[in-house]
C-alpha cells in the first residue's frame, strides 16, 4: 500500500516586480518562503512552474548554458558567510573563480580586479592568501559581497546578509551595501526578517506568509499604515527605540500552519483576529490602494458593514 504523495508549495502564486536601481525587500517569519523565492529567481532551486523575467528574458525557459552566461548579471549574497565560502580555498582563489568561469579578464587583469574589489569592501591585498576561517564574521560577509560584486552584476539577491553578524558589524555591512548600490547603480532584492534593517535600507516591501505575498507597499507607507493583520502584528513586534515610546504588541494566536497541509481559503485565517466566514473558504482578491500599495485580504474586498462587524467581534 502506497502513501499519497504530499506536495508542499513552498512558494505559491508569488508575483512582484523589482524596479531597476531600487532595493526591494521580502519579509516574513522563518519558513515563509523568502529564501526559496530568492533561490528560485536565480534557479539555484528549480521552480516547478511560473516565469522569472529578467530584462525581458524568461529565465525559467533558458537552457543551462545560456542561464550560466547570464549569471554574471545576477548574483547572490548568502545568509551564512562561512558556509558559503569554500574553506579549502584562499580568498584569492575564491574571488578569481567567477572571473575564470566567465572569462572576463586575463590573469594579470583578474588579480588587479580582485585587489580592487577587496579594497572597495574594506579589505586589502594583505588578505589575499588567507582562508575563510582566519576572518571574523563581518569580514567573511565582506568577502561574500566582494564575490557577488566582482563581475559587476546588475542585480543582487541578499539573503539575510546581516542576520549572522553582531549588531555592531551589521551596520557596517548595511552601509557598505548602500554605498556599493550608489556607486554601481545596483538593484537589490533584500531578504530579511529584521524589520529595523528593512526600514533603514529598502524602497519597497513585500510581506510573505506561508508561501504567499499578503501585502506590498513603499517602505514608508508600510510602516506608517500597515493594512494586512499579519503585517500589523509583525510591525508591533519591532522593539521600541526610546524608553518613553509606547507600543501595543499584537500577539497572534496559534502557530504557523504546516505548508504540507495549509488551511483552506486565506492561509492566515486561523490566526487572524478579524477572520470572517469567507476567509475560511475563499482566497482573497488583491485590493489596490494609492501608490502601488496592494493587500490580499477579505477585509478590503467586503462591504464596510461587514468589516466593522468583524472588527467589533474580534
Amino acid at each position: 500500500m502506497f502513501k499519497e504523495k504530499i506536495v508542499v508549495r513552498a512558494v505559491d502564486d508569488v508575483n512582484f516586480t523589482v524596479m531597476k536601481g531600487e532595493t526591494f525587500a521580502l519579509v516574513g517569519e522563518s519558513g515563509c518562503g523568502k529564501s526559496t523565492t530568492g533561490r528560485a529567481i536565480l534557479r539555484l532551486t528549480e521552480p516547478t512552474d511560473g516565469e522569472v523575467i529578467f530584462n525581458g528574458t524568461n529565465l525559467a525557459l533558458l537552457p543551462y548554458e545560456k542561464m550560466r552566461s547570464l549569471r554574471k548579471h545576477m548574483q547572490m549574497v548568502f545568509q551564512d558567510p562561512y558556509a558559503s565560502l569554500n574553506p579549502k580555498k584562499s580568498i584569492r582563489q575564491i574571488l578569481m573563480e567567477p572571473l575564470k568561469v566567465h572569462s572576463k579578464f586575463d590573469k594579470k587583469e583578474s588579480l588587479q580586479k580582485v585587489i580592487s574589489i577587496l579594497q572597495i569592501v574594506g579589505l586589502s591585498e594583505y588578505h589575499l592568501d588567507r582562508y575563510p576561517h582566519e576572518f571574523s564574521g563581518g569580514q567573511r560577509q565582506r568577502i561574500g559581497i566582494a564575490r557577488a560584486m566582482i563581475l559587476q552584476p546588475d542585480f543582487i539577491i541578499a539573503d539575510e546578509p546581516v542576520s549572522a553578524l553582531d549588531v555592531s558589524v551589521q551596520s557596517q555591512v548595511i552601509n557598505l551595501m548602500l554605498e556599493l548600490q550608489k556607486e554601481f547603480g545596483l538593484t537589490y532584492l533584500f531578504i530579511s526578517h529584521d524589520l529595523s534593517v528593512i526600514q533603514h535600507m529598502t524602497d519597497r516591501v513585500a510581506v510573505m506568509y506561508l508561501g504567499k505575498i499578503v501585502e506590498i507597499a513603499k517602505t514608508e507607507d508600510l510602516f506608517n499604515n500597515p493594512k494586512h493583520p499579519y503585517t500589523q502584528a509583525l510591525l508591533s513586534a519591532v522593539p521600541i527605540t526610546h524608553p518613553k515610546e509606547k507600543k501595543e504588541r499584537i500577539i497572534l494566536k496559534g502557530d504557523v500552519p504546516s505548508p504540507a497541509n495549509p488551511p483552506s481559503g486565506c492561509t492566515f485565517h486561523p490566526r487572524c483576529p478579524f477572520a470572517m466566514e469567507i476567509c475560511k473558504s475563499e482566497l482573497p482578491d488583491q485590493a489596490r490602494f494609492e501608490e502601488g500599495h496592494t493587500v490580499n485580504c477579505h477585509l478590503y474586498s467586503q462591504n464596510k458593514e461587514e468589516i466593522n462587524y468583524a472588527i467589533s467581534h474580534s
